[in-house]
């Protein structure tokens, strides 16, 4: 609520000076000649906390969003796994408002560039749902960091920003025809690093940013497995190697190219891993194969263990999802496994 004390100088001059206070922000004041100002301006900045469009501490007015990401950039995208991405997300915003204070960003200045990025910006792609959604997560947790750990914004206007609505997951995998043909290019491309990815995301359905960020100490070869100390739900996880995966590592760790640096797959800058959208579009295009990417080499996976008979809760188990939701979507490929299960029981208990 906001109040009006009047205050009364030595020399006789008067203001009035007003304080709001609201549950979960700092008191805000400020000092008027006229009564009826110091009214008006309690009433408008009542409102505007409300509506969630104040943010005017001193130091939200003193840096814009571009000062904010260039110092997230420097201190936590080096700790990021998909830093790639978020680099590139956070680039999209900072071009757009990085010239704004960041008292003047606003749930609804927000949503306007959430609309502008969906429907494609003039000069710009159209962009699907659920890289919307990406590229709104990269800008909260950037503005999550604004608040708890710089301590420029009093609250984050994210918080009531609404994210669009995701379609469910579809479920493209590869034909086997499908697969020969991608394995074939990768095989024959330049670049020596992408057969073993490729077959790596086939054979354990590991995330895109899992294996770019696999360092030597993470591979036990002789126990045929990997140890991702950073990963999506923020848990340590394990992946057993086996097969064509196990036997490309090998090959990849007898020829090692690069001692300047402790990852698998590095680029050109020892801590960074390369950047495969390039050799993965070109063998994509050799291969003939449309309407698939490099996710889907991930949904690949989790389809080929249903269809040979695992559970929906091994195949979690093996994705790193915390729950069934995610895997229901493969259900109608485990259908024989099911039929088995059915059978085993009723044999076990009718005979």
């Amino acid at each position: 609520m906001a109040s009006v004390n009047k205050h009364t100088a030595n020399d006789g001059k008067v203001t009035y000076r007003v304080r709001v206070r609201m549950k979960s922000y700092p008191v805000q004041t400020a000092s008027f000649d006229r009564l009826t100002d110091a009214r008006r301006w309690g009433q408008q900045t009542e409102a505007a906390i409300k509506e969630g469009r104040h943010f005017k501490t001193s130091e939200a007015k003193r840096h814009t969003l571009a000062e904010l990401i260039d110092r997230y950039a420097k201190d936590v995208l080096p700790r990021k796994r998909d830093a790639i991405h978020t680099e590139r997300q956070l680039r999209w915003w900072k071009n757009q408002l990085g010239v704004r204070a960041l008292s003047d960003l606003t749930p609804p200045l927000i949503a306007e560039y959430r609309d502008k990025l969906a429907s494609g910006h003039p000069g710009d792609t159209p962009r699907a749902p659920a890289t919307v959604v990406r590229y709104l997560a990269a800008l909260s947790h950037c503005l999550t960091m604004g608040v708890k750990e710089y301590q420029w914004l009093d609250d984050s206007p994210m918080r009531k920003v609404a994210k669009p609505s995701e379609p469910y997951g579809r479920v493209r995998f590869l034909s086997e025809q499908e697969r020969a043909a991608l394995l074939s290019a990768c095989e024959a491309s330049a670049n020596p690093y992408l057969l073993p990815v490729v077959v790596l995301a086939l054979s354990t359905g590991m995330r895109a940013g899992e294996i770019m960020s696999l360092e030597w100490r993470d591979v036990d070869l002789a126990r045929g497995w990997l140890t991702l100390r950073e990963t999506k739900n923020g848990t340590m996880r394990g992946v057993p190697l086996a097969g064509k995966a196990l036997e490309l590592l090998k090959e990849h760790a007898r020829t090692r190219r690069r001692l300047d640096t402790p990852l698998l797959w590095p680029g050109v800058h020892p801590n960074k891993p390369m950047d495969l959208r390039q050799p993965w579009e070109k063998a994509m295009k050799q291969a003939g194969i449309e309407d698939f990417r490099f996710h889907d080499l991930r949904h690949s996976a989790a389809s080929y263990l249903a269809m040979n008979g695992a559970s929906l809760n091994e195949i979690a188990d093996v994705l790193g999802h915390k729950t069934l939701a995610m895997v229901k979507r493969y259900a109608h490929l485990s259908e024989s496994h099911k039929v088995g299960v059915v059978e085993r029981m009723n044999s076990a208990i009718f005979g």
